[in-house]
Parts: C-alpha cells; structure tokens; sequence
C-alpha cells in the first residue's frame, strides 16, 4: 500500500488521483479495513435485548448501571474458555449495579440456546443484531467484551478471551 500512497502523492493531473483513489478505495474493501468500532472513551446507547427466553432487557434498565456485553459463538474454542468464568462473574454480581449481556454470532439462535442449556449457563443472552451492532460498532474478534460505565461510555474493551481471574475483576466497575 506504501506504493500506493506514493503515487497518488505524486500523480500529476486529476485523472491519475482519482484512479489511485478509486485503487485505494478498493484496496481497503478487498482487505477488509473495518468500520468505525466503538473504543475506550466512546459513549454508547445501549438497545434493548430480546434473551433467548423470551424476556426483554429494555434500554431504560442500562441506564445507571455499569453493563458489561460479551460477543461470543458456541463454535469459538476462546469463548468456551471464558464463558465460565462470565457465568460466575453473573452468578457474583447479582443485586449489584452491574448488568451482564451476552451476544451470540451464531447463524441460528438454536445452535446458541443448545450451547447455554449443554453448559448450564444462565447469564443473559440474545443474538446479535444490527441494533447491537449500530451501538457497539463492528466487532473485532471473539470473544469480545465491553464494560460500559452507569454514563454510557466506554470503559474497557477486551477482544480476546480473558483469564478467570480478569474476568472476576470485572465486578469492580460495579460502581462506575
């Protein structure tokens, strides 16, 4: 891409910039350049969540709470991995100010309830969908997981699987 830059740096009439931009333009949808993703600091509005059973977490009850979202899929070997430890971090922070939201990325939500009733998990969980997306911008890898503080900005973003003992330290943004 350096190249690339050089010549439309040094293109000298308009036709030859417009063909390098259109060149680079291509370039970055070819190798996937992502869209804007929400980052530490960003401010959010969360949407409301349909679980996969048939309850809803409106978006009035994340306001003033600190609420941590996890991506995940029931094919990813890192979210089977950090999936547990989410689930006692859930079971440790009820009655606390922090709500925990997990969204899965499976083609079919049957395959994402299967995986929650094989490993026992209770956490709140829904699909993924454009109003999760809108929000949180284009995710970068699985799992991902934000904390997003009673203000609605972004307090940290992990993507990745995270070790138990950093996923327990999540309860400390319990009150920010």
């Amino acid at each position: 891409m350096t190249s690339l830059f050089r010549s439309i740096r040094t293109a000298c009439d308009n036709a030859a910039r417009r063909a390098a931009l259109a060149m680079l333009g291509a370039a970055i949808m070819a190798f996937g350049m992502p869209a804007h993703a929400v980052d530490v600091g960003d401010t959010v509005t969360l949407p409301s969540l349909v679980t996969f059973d048939g309850k809803t977490l409106p978006a009035e009850s994340f306001k003033g709470r600190t609420v941590i979202v996890e991506y995940w899929a029931s094919w990813c070997p890192f979210c089977a991995q950090q999936n547990p430890h989410l689930q006692k971090l859930y079971e440790a922070t009820r009655g606390k100010p922090i709500q925990i939201v997990t969204l899965s990325i499976d083609k079919k939500p049957s395959d994402a309830i299967d995986y929650l009733k094989a490993h026992r998990y209770t956490f709140p969980a829904g699909m993924d969908n454009e109003a999760w997306q809108a929000a949180l911008g284009k995710r970068r890898g699985l799992p991902e997981l934000y904390v997003i503080g009673r203000d609605g900005k972004v307090l940290r973003k992990e993507v990745g699987e995270m070790f138990g003992e950093d996923v327990a330290a999540l309860a400390d943004y319990a009150g920010k």
